[in-house]
Formats: C-alpha cells, structure tokens, sequence
C-alpha cells in the first residue's frame, strides 16, 4: 500500500467508538491473547489528567487511522516537590497503516502542541529503538526512574525545549487509572466489540532453528519463551546477550519482520 494522505484533527465524541475499536486492533497481538488498550482509551478520557486539547486522531482513506491520547504526570523529586510533566498512550495506528508515518505525524503534531500549551516534557513506556526515531532519550539520562526506582530501556523522555528538564530528577508517576485493568473489566467490555479469535503468541522456537550453536544459546539464556517478547526489548539490550554477532542479529531482525514486526534500530 502507497502511504496515504494524513489528515490530524481533535478527536469528537463521536469518534470514540472507532477510536477504541481502532485501539483494539492495533494492540489485539498480546501475549496474555487479547489487549486492554481498548478499554484504557475509554476511561483515560473521564479522568481529571486527561488532555483534551491534544487527544488527536489521523484520518486516511475517509476512516479514523491513527489516535494519540496524553494525560499529565508527574516527576517528584527527593524533597517531595513535584514538576507536571505529560505521558501519551496508547498511541495506536490500525495495522494496515502501520510503519507508513501516521505514529510519527501524530507525534510531531502533538509535540509542537503540548510546547505551545506550556508543557515542559513527555516521559512514557514505549519501544526503545522505535521512540528515539522522534527525540526521545532514555530516562536515566535525565536522572530520572520509574515510581519504584526502577530504569530500562523502554522508560524514555522528550523535554520539550532546550533545559526543560534541567535541575528536575527523581520519581515518575502517572494516573491509577493505567494500573486499574483487570482481566475480568476488560474481557467484559469487549463482549461490546465484535467477536474475536485470541491471538497466539509466536513461540520462540522459530527463532533458535534459525540460529547457529552459539547464538543458540545466547537467545535462550535471555528467558524468552515467546518472539512477541522482543518487541519490549531494545536491540543493545538483546545483542549485549555473548554469542550474538552482527549476523544473528541480523536474523533476528529478519525473523522479526517475517511474522509482522519492524524491530531494530536499523
């Protein structure tokens, strides 16, 4: 497919529906068999840190394609005081449209937004060889951690004009209602949608038979039991693994792409 016209605009009340239903076929490949995201986009839009001004969608081809959702955050420094920060998720683009641009359009769009509404950085979880394509850095490198002190790969920041984030470190937090998902509220609310099949996850095993002894070795001392699993893990992250050269690397990135996903830095 030739990439599309994009056409970003606010999201209306009466987008809602095919915004979640979007969100649901953009995420629906979990290991767990179905997503939750679906049901996250319908209740982050009745929380208090919900952006409105920057909840946009993408159309093409005359449907809804793409939406971004942002709420605020915050950063809480060892002294206590806290620093407003913006988080954005999910980010969801229907898998016909995906690796064509709309993410990145949505993204630049909304970034040059949330500067003019005088927000100051955008700390979130995402894939950590796909966020710093647009700016994004690891959040270590701003003295930052999760709520629990943790850091990884995947805990990324944005500041959104030079200095934004100078003299602020310590403590992410973000709203309860990411963590209020259960599996029973989800599998409930997607009774509403159309009926489908769980997906299955690809097992890790189509990536060992590709690989020499040693690289081999090296992927199962990573503790993977399915594919899917790489798709939360950067590329420095799985080639630091001794055993994996350039090549296997290689072969992963291609095995990757083989059954849908564009992953690598490359």
């Amino acid at each position: 497919m030739a990439k599309p016209d994009i056409t970003l605009r606010l999201e209306r009340p009466e987008d809602y529906r095919a915004v979640e239903e979007l969100t649901r076929e953009a995420f629906w490949r979990s290991i767990r068999g179905f997503c939750d995201e679906h049901l996250l986009v319908h209740r982050l839009r009745k929380v208090p840190v919900f952006i409105p001004e920057l909840d946009y969608v993408a159309e093409a081809d005359g449907r809804i394609v793409g939406n971004i959702i942002y709420t605020r955050a915050r950063i809480e420094d060892p002294s206590g005081i806290t620093h407003e920060v913006l988080t954005f998720g999910p980010l969801s683009v229907l898998p016909e449209y995906q690796n064509m641009g709309v993410g990145k359009a949505l993204m630049l769009h909304t970034f040059e937004k949330a500067r003019k509404l005088g927000y100051r950085a955008i700390v979130i979880f995402g894939h950590p060889d796909y966020y710093p394509r647009v700016g994004f850095r690891r959040a270590s490198e701003f003295g930052l951690t999760t709520s629990d002190g943790n850091t990884f790969d995947a805990f990324m920041a944005l500041p959104l004009y030079e200095g934004a984030l100078d003299g602020i470190q310590g403590r992410f937090f973000i709203d309860p209602v990411f963590e209020s998902l259960d599996d029973k509220d989800v599998l409930e609310f997607d009774k509403s949608f159309p009926p489908k099949d769980r997906y299955v996850p690809v097992p890790i095993k189509v990536l060992l038979d590709r690989l020499d002894a040693g690289a081999r070795e090296a992927v199962e001392g990573l503790g993977c039991t399915y594919l899917d699993e790489f798709t939360h893990r950067s590329e420095r992250d799985i080639s630091s693994a001794t055993g994996l050269d350039e090549k296997a690397m290689d072969i992963v990135r291609q095995v990757m792409l083989e059954h849908g996903w564009r992953w690598g830095s490359k």
